[in-house]
């Protein structure tokens, strides 16, 4: 099999001949990696190109992520302002909607006007050219209800999931809307099969379970029933410890769920198993960049012995990895799924 072969059996609940492997993003490792920087690449389709495909010969993820780390610029097209960092992803400077009429003012057309969101998808295209029969070539962006909170900024958001929640429901919608726009044609051309999101601000550690139910489910499942409808998977990213709500992941509609390191994965395994893929768990920070490479491997052990062994499973960190975690360790990351035969 090849590696986009065996992430795609384990999207659809198999077992592929081997553990599935990939990071999640990746994007400020691998553009520090390659000697560049985020603001560079953004005016840049060839070498961002030629970065995703460098790179994806270098860590032998089955999955390359464009656009990682280039997510908020998917709020900043329609009217804020990114502001580069030194070493890591760039930042929204502040919110942009602050009442239903600032929000109505916002036009989603405007999403295509980006230069930076063109060059990313250029450079997905051209990535998926060349290696697009070998691995998944997906493009990732924030979740509805996070992309709703850089738009209303997080603070105001939490707060008013109390206090406005028929506001919060609009934003959040808006920003479904703005997810579908951006992804249809790329759906829509072949250019991606598997569609990835990330939802921090839905977070076990930000948000109640009914708060979770309430507020990001249906915004996921309006968006992951868009998705199906097109014939795309969905990979889904929720941080902090989300084992008090795993039941409601498959009704997110998404084809596998990614848990943080705080999940408790043999409780994830006992719930998921059957019902939805999901992937996980091994710590981004205390093993990923802390650790050494022999406890990278005795981690990757314990997590696929525990939840791996039967397919409808991805070997992942629990989150995007820092940008100077050891290549060592991401070697031995990967060669553990690889060598680990499932039939």
């Amino acid at each position: 099999m090849t590696p986009k072969e065996t992430i795609l059996t384990a999207f659809k609940g198999g077992k592929p001949e081997r553990v599935p492997v990939t990071l999640f993003g990746g994007g400020m490792w691998s553009i520090r990696e390659y000697g560049t920087t985020f603001k560079e690449l953004a005016t840049d389709p060839d070498k961002m190109t030629d970065m995703l495909v460098a790179m994806s010969e270098k860590l032998a993820c089955d999955i390359v992520y464009a656009g990682s780390g280039y997510n908020n610029f998917h709020a900043s097209a329609l009217g804020g302002r990114i502001k580069f960092r030194e070493i890591g992803a760039p930042d929204l400077e502040e919110p942009l909607v602050h009442s239903e009429e600032d929000l109505a003012k916002l036009n989603i057309a405007d999403i295509d006007k980006d230069d930076t969101i063109n060059v990313v998808k250029e450079a997905l295209r051209k990535t998926k050219e060349k290696i697009g029969d070998t691995y998944v070539v997906t493009m990732t962006a924030w979740g509805p209800f996070t992309l709703g909170a850089r738009f209303v900024g997080e603070e105001e958001m939490m707060k008013a999931t109390f206090k406005k929640p028929a506001f919060v429901e609009k934003v959040i919608d808006f920003a479904t809307d703005l997810l579908i726009h951006l992804y249809e044609p790329l759906v829509d051309d072949g250019t991606i099969e598997v569609i990835s999101l990330a939802d921090p601000t839905a977070s076990g550690d930000l948000i109640s379970k009914r708060q979770f139910a309430k507020f990001a489910v249906p915004a996921l499942k309006k968006f992951t029933d868009w998705a199906r409808s097109k014939n795309a998977y969905t990979l889904l990213h929720i941080c902090g410890n989300t084992t008090d709500r795993l039941e409601l992941f498959p009704e997110t509609g998404a084809d596998c769920i990614s848990l943080d390191h705080k999940t408790d994965i043999g409780k994830a395994k006992e719930v998921l198993h059957g019902k939805i893929c999901f992937a996980g768990n091994v710590d981004p920070v205390a093993v990923m960049l802390q650790g050494s490479p022999e406890d990278v491997d005795s981690t990757c052990r314990q997590i696929i012995e525990t939840a791996g062994t039967d397919g409808g499973f991805v070997l992942m960190p629990g989150c995007d990895i820092p940008p100077t975690v050891p290549y060592a360790n991401i070697q031995k990351f990967i060669s553990i799924a690889r060598e680990w035969k499932l039939s």
